[in-house]
């Protein structure tokens, strides 16, 4: 049974993953036809979002994509992720309804598909099919916050 869902949570990571990574690359390096860098936080400044955090978003998106994908510091990704889809959701495509084909524009149904993903692979962790799953579920265990603080002799 465990097997499943270690199954599961590998297709879930490799599909967010590799969507994150994509679109943090056409937003950081200007691959796949992207907006680059200047053009991101240009964007990103015409709706009053300071600068750091149009390159924090980028950073997210590229990186944590990677991270996502293998597994590692998989939860903390997949938690910017989310972030960045609920600012997504609410600056960019709330205004144009819920479906993608909206009259003004891209709805909310793909990010929240997103939001979704990311949210679901930062509750259960990596899954067993990561580069490191030990390390994550240490990390992340609620034995370790429940172990008393050892004082110094």
């Amino acid at each position: 049974m465990n097997g499943n869902r270690d199954l599961a949570l590998l297709v879930l990571r490799l599909a967010l993953g590799t969507i994150m990574m994509a679109h943090g690359s056409q937003k950081m390096l200007g691959w796949f036809d992207g907006p680059g860098p200047q053009g991101f936080v240009g964007w990103m400044s015409s709706m009053g979002v300071p600068a750091p955090f149009a390159w924090l978003a980028m950073l997210v998106e590229l990186v944590g994509g990677v991270c996502v994908l293998l597994g590692v510091f998989a939860r903390l990704a997949a938690l910017g992720f989310a972030v960045n889809m609920l600012v997504a959701m609410f600056m960019v495509h709330w205004k144009n309804g819920f479906f993608l084909g909206g009259p003004g524009g891209p709805g909310i149904e793909y990010v929240f598909m997103l939001l979704a993903a990311s949210l679901a692979i930062a509750i259960a962790g990596p899954g067993a099919y990561a580069v490191a799953p030990q390390f994550e579920a240490r990390l992340f265990s609620p034995r370790r916050a429940q172990r008393p603080i050892q004082r110094a002799a």
